[in-house]
C-alpha cells in the first residue's frame, strides 16, 4: 500500500487481506528487523512499548511507517491516539480500558482503522456490533506480552468462529507454529504474534513457517 492508498477505503482492503499481524517493542535493530519481516509476509506491523515515553515512540514510528510503505504493509499503533496521529499511522489498535472508539475517531477520523481487544464471548459479540474495523480475541495461551491476562483456551476461538463478525478478526496469546494448527482447527484464519517472531533467532523463517501454517 502505497502512501496514496493512506484512505479509509484502501486500508479497509488492505485489511480484509491480512492473515499475519506482528506486535514489536523498540529494538535496537528495528529497521531492519521490520524490512526483514515484512518481507517475508507480515501484513500488519504494530508498534506496542508499554514503557516507552512518547518522543523515543515517535522515533521508533517513523521507521516502521517508513518500512510499512516499503512494503505494502499495515502500519498500527498500539494505545496511544497521539503518537498515531503524529506518525501517519494506518491503525490504532485499542483495549477493553483504553481511549473509547468515539473519542478515538474524533481523534483520527474516520481513514485511520481501529481495532479493539477482546477477551471472552460477551466482549466480542459487543465488539461485533460496535464500528471497530477489526477484533483480536485471546490470549488463547498465557503469555508474559499480557501479564496477568489469563489464558482463554481455543474454547473463545471457537466462539468468536460462531458468531462470525462482519470484521476481520485475529487470534491472539502464545501462538507459534506448533499450536497454531489448533487455533486454526478451532476457526481462526487470521492471528497477531509477539514473541513467535520478535524472539526467533530468524524472524523471516519464523514468519515464513506461520504463514505456511495459516495458509495450509
Amino acid at each position: 500500500m502505497s502512501a496514496g492508498r493512506r484512505d479509509g477505503a484502501g486500508r479497509r482492503e488492505r485489511l480484509a487481506a491480512s492473515r499475519l499481524y506482528l506486535c514489536t517493542p523498540i529494538r535496537p535493530d528495528l529497521a531492519e528487523f521490520a524490512d526483514v519481516v515484512l518481507a517475508a509476509g507480515v501484513d500488519l506491523i504494530q508498534l506496542r512499548d508499554k514503557q516507552a515515553e512518547a518522543a523515543p515512540l515517535l522515533d521508533a514510528a517513523a521507521v516502521l511507517r517508513e518500512a510499512a510503505d516499503r512494503h505494502g504493509a499495515l502500519f498500527a499503533v498500539n494505545d496511544r491516539a497521539d503518537i498515531a496521529l503524529a506518525a501517519g499511522a494506518d491503525v490504532l489498535h485499542l483495549g477493553q480500558d483504553d481511549l473509547p472508539l468515539p473519542w478515538a475517531r474524533r481523534i483520527l477520523g474516520d481513514d485511520v482503522l481501529l481495532g479493539r481487544s477482546t477477551h471472552d464471548p460477551d466482549q466480542a459479540a459487543r465488539a461485533a456490533t460496535e464500528p471497530w474495523d477489526y477484533l483480536v480475541a485471546g490470549p488463547v495461551w498465557a503469555t508474559t506480552t499480557k501479564p496477568g491476562r489469563p489464558a482463554t483456551g481455543t474454547s473463545l476461538i471457537t466462539s468468536v468462529a460462531a458468531l462470525d463478525p462482519p470484521q476481520p478478526w485475529f487470534a491472539i496469546g502464545g501462538i507459534d507454529p506448533t499450536n497454531l494448527p489448533q487455533v486454526t482447527a478451532a476457526g481462526a484464519t487470521r492471528i497477531v504474534v509477539v514473541r513467535a517472531i520478535t524472539d526467533a533467532p530468524d524472524p523471516a523463517a519464523a514468519t515464513r513457517t506461520l504463514l505456511h501454517h495459516l495458509n495450509a
